[in-house]
C-alpha cells in the first residue's frame, strides 16, 4: 500500500524539513520492515521525484518485499566532532559562547548491494519485460522512445535493453534507422 508522504503523522517538522530539502536527493522511497495485519506493507515514495523514478522505486520495493530481503536498518547518531567538550557551560557563557550548540545528528544505514542490485533487476523487468521491449526494439524504436512507450526513464530503458542482450540489436536498428533517414 502506498502511502502519501503528507499523510505520515508524528513526523517531526525538522525531519519533514530535512527529507523534503537536504536530503531530498538521498532517498527514493522505502517499504516498511513490518507488515499489517493483512500482510500488505507500507510503501512511501519521495514526492519529489518524478513518475518514473517513482515506479521504479515502487517496484523496486516490491521486489524487496518479494525476495525476502532484510529489510535495512536506519540509524541516529551524533557526531562526536559537534559535542560540546571544551569548558562547562557556565565557563562557555561567560566567555561569550553558546552553550545551547546542539549535537548534529547523522543518519545510518545499513546497506546490502548485491540485494539493492537484484531488487532493481526485477523492479525493471517488471516495468519493461523482455518480449515487449524485444518488439520494440526489433522495431528500430529509439531508448526515448521504448521509456516513453513503458512510462520509464531513458537510463533504466537502455538498462534493460543492455541487461537483456538486446543492445547489439539495437545498436544495428539505430544505425539502419539512420541510414533511411
Amino acid at each position: 500500500m502506498v502511502v502519501d508522504f503528507d499523510q505520515i503523522k508524528d513526523l517531526s517538522p525538522e525531519s519533514r524539513s530535512h527529507l523534503l530539502g537536504a536530503a531530498a536527493d538521498d532517498w527514493s522511497g522505502g517499504a516498511c520492515s513490518q507488515p499489517l495485519p493483512n500482510g500488505w506493507r507500507i510503501v512511501i515514495l519521495n514526492p519529489l521525484h518524478g513518475s518514473q523514478r517513482n515506479r521504479a522505486t515502487l517496484m523496486e520495493e516490491v521486489a524487496h518485499v518479494f525476495l525476502g530481503h532484510t529489510p535495512n536498518r536506519l540509524a541516529a547518531m551524533v557526531d562526536s566532532s559537534s559535542l560540546n567538550v571544551g569548558p562547562s557551560s557556565n565557563q562557555s557563557e561567560q566567555m561569550g559562547q553558546s552553550a545551547s550548540k546542539e549535537p548534529r545528528r547523522m543518519m545510518a544505514r545499513d546497506y546490502n548491494q548485491a540485494d539493492e542490485e537484484a531488487a532493481y533487476a526485477i523492479g525493471a523487468a517488471a516495468l519493461v519485460p523482455y518480449g515487449a521491449l524485444r518488439r520494440q526494439v526489433a522495431l528500430g524504436r529509439k531508448a526515448q522512445e521504448i521509456a516513453r512507450h513503458f512510462r520509464v526513464s531513458r537510463q533504466l530503458a537502455e538498462y534493460r535493453i543492455k541487461v537483456t542482450h538486446l543492445w547489439g540489436d539495437y545498436k544495428r536498428a539505430s544505425a539502419e534507422r539512420t541510414e533511411h533517414v
